[in-house]
């Protein structure tokens, strides 16, 4: 099968996201110049640089009370910061629920039985038991083509690392098994890992 975005796929679901896959997702909180909470999933989220350690995530959609975005670049537009937590398999549902259109006053941790924590060094909150955490200030907003797409990068600041994740010095993600994104209304969870030597080195 061959197809051209622009002309459609012909299928009962558009393949791209389950095309591109697994993808890490980010957990995004911020907090609105108001003082408003707002904590949401992305699954266009990535690393993209050690020196400064920097992450970026894509917004691809708008609500009705936020313009031509939603909650997370709208607080993120007003503040210039925001914190990227990891998810786990065992805060899947909590996860889920945060992902829904709600409206910009609604408190995703509240709302889902999250417990939070201050963030250190920026003002936002994070997901307290999250195996860890990423404070980030704002470096840019770029706009893609299409509406309402967003790619915000921010530099890491302050990494929050739960304790248990830690094992022999390393962060071990088999303690926690990360939760990632797949196509669809699909996820995966990463329960195997192994190493490979990079030539040269």
């Amino acid at each position: 099968m061959f197809y051209r975005p622009s002309e459609g796929h012909g299928l009962p679901h558009n393949p791209f996201n389950a095309i591109v896959s697994p993808r890490p997702i980010g957990w995004i909180s911020t907090r609105g110049s108001d003082g408003s909470e707002n904590l949401a999933p992305y699954s266009f989220f990535n690393a993209v640089a050690y020196t400064p350690p920097q992450v970026m995530f894509a917004s691809t959609s708008a609500k009705d009370d936020r313009g031509d975005t939603k909650d997370s670049v709208a607080n993120i537009r007003d503040t210039g910061v925001f914190c990227v937590n990891i998810v786990e398999y065992a805060a899947r549902d909590a996860m889920n629920q945060t992902s829904g259109p709600w409206p910009k006053e609604t408190d995703e941790f509240t709302d889902a039985g999250i417990e939070r924590a201050e963030c250190s060094e920026i003002a936002c909150s994070r997901v307290a038991n999250a195996p860890a955490s990423l404070e980030c200030r704002m470096t840019q907003i770029l706009q893609l083509e299409g509406q309402s797409n967003f790619v915000t990068f921010g530099e890491v600041v302050g990494v929050h690392i739960r304790d248990n994740c830690l094992v022999d010095g390393i962060f071990d993600v088999l303690t926690f098994n990360p939760l990632t994104r797949m196509g669809y209304r699909d996820y995966s969870v990463i329960r195997d890992k192994f190493a490979l030597d990079r030539p040269g080195q």
